[in-house]
């Protein structure tokens, strides 16, 4: 049986930070900026991380070339990507700013606090030890700094003002992705201890108090991320897919399993908290739609990502030295082994909003 210290440098060799992904339909983009949500809220992992990793004491971070070399002035900036992620266009579709800062970034001024921040960290989860594996900030960790927020706004605004902001503004959450993933299904641990069943159960649980959290907390338009086909990212075809590289169906059927806890968790919640637009945020069937037909949406390879020629290219393994950086990544729906590209997070999150936006107002 290998000890924890021995699964930690074998997660980090295998720099597993998961992420959620979303529908990848391309549409134009519509300005929401009509709603007039006075900041966007992330919490959660890699998909939303805009950086808060690079000031902690971990080696889940993307703050090297080539991550970033896309981004607005070619910075890597510890968004795992080539450029901008979901907490990004989530920022610019509604009329706020161009990209959204992380939290712990020193330099934030209170204009960056007012319209909004992320509080999420590549590599976190709802279990406990998701992130002490990872060594990256854990649910609990982001609610802390998320109240510490809260001071510095009431401090500079005063209450009224913070309490119409966090009432008025819109929150989005994406974790799960590490927890099944990484914690149970690449550590012996938690399958020891639990079943699918079982495991899902206890996240959902989590998720359901992190949730009622932030309601106290003055939050009330909230959505909240499915999982997607996670067994389908490059890094799963190639460790677990066999000689085909196959989606690996015992990691999608546990996220089915969760999503449909999730759904049903959201959507009671949404009804027992007064004026709480709770929003379960479903991507998975599209996902699957995407993977199997993606040249109609315009890219040439789904199974394979643009950083790396053997799909197991992430974090510190997808750097400057890699071999096969591709050239041109609007081709790739996928980045790394994990991540999207900045083109299939911008379609994305267009999608996601049309098909949501009613229902947070």
């Amino acid at each position: 049986m290998m000890n924890l210290s021995t699964l930690k440098s074998l997660i980090a060799c295998l720099f597993v930070v998961l992420l959620y992904i979303f529908d990848v339909t391309a549409k134009s983009q519509t300005n929401y900026s009509k709603f007039a949500f006075p900041a966007v809220i992330a919490f959660g992992d890699s998909v939303l991380d805009t950086g808060n990793n690079d000031y902690i004491a971990t080696i889940m971070k993307a703050d090297f070339r080539p991550y970033g070399r896309d981004f607005l002035g070619g910075k890597a900036t510890g968004r795992f990507s080539n450029g901008r992620i979901p907490s990004d266009f989530l920022a610019e579709i509604f009329g706020i700013k161009e990209s959204l800062p992380p939290y712990l970034d020193p330099n934030l001024e209170i204009e960056d606090l007012l319209t909004g921040v992320s509080f999420a960290s590549a590599g976190s989860g709802y279990d406990p030890l998701t992130t002490e594996l990872a060594a990256v900030l854990s649910a609990q960790d982001q609610l802390n700094m998320f109240r510490d927020y809260i001071g510095k706004l009431k401090a500079d605004v005063g209450e009224e003002r913070t309490a119409f902001i966090l009432a008025k503004s819109i929150f989005f959450i994406s974790m799960g992705s590490n927890d099944i993933l990484v914690t149970y299904f690449m550590s012996p641990f938690r399958r020891n201890e639990y079943n699918v069943e079982e495991y899902t159960s206890m996240l959902v649980d989590i998720s359901s108090n992190f949730l009622q959290e932030l309601y106290k907390y003055g939050a009330r338009k909230i959505g909240v991320l499915s999982l997607a086909p996670i067994g389908c990212v490059p890094l799963q075809r190639t460790l677990r897919g066999g000689e085909e590289r196959n989606c690996v169906e015992s990691v999608n059927q546990a996220a089915m399993v969760y999503n449909s806890k999730l759904s049903s968790s959201v959507v009671a919640l949404s009804k027992s908290l007064p004026k709480a637009r709770l929003v379960y945020l479903d991507n998975y069937s599209e996902l699957s739609e995407f993977i199997q037909h993606h040249k109609k949406f315009g890219f040439e390879v789904e199974n394979s990502g643009c950083c790396g020629i053997a799909n197991i290219e992430a974090g510190f393994l997808c750097n400057s030295f890699s071999l096969g950086v591709c050239q041109n990544a609007t081709k790739y729906v996928f980045w790394d082994s994990i991540h999207p590209t900045e083109r299939t997070y911008s379609m994305l999150v267009t999608d996601i909003v049309e098909k949501n936006i009613h229902k947070f107002v």
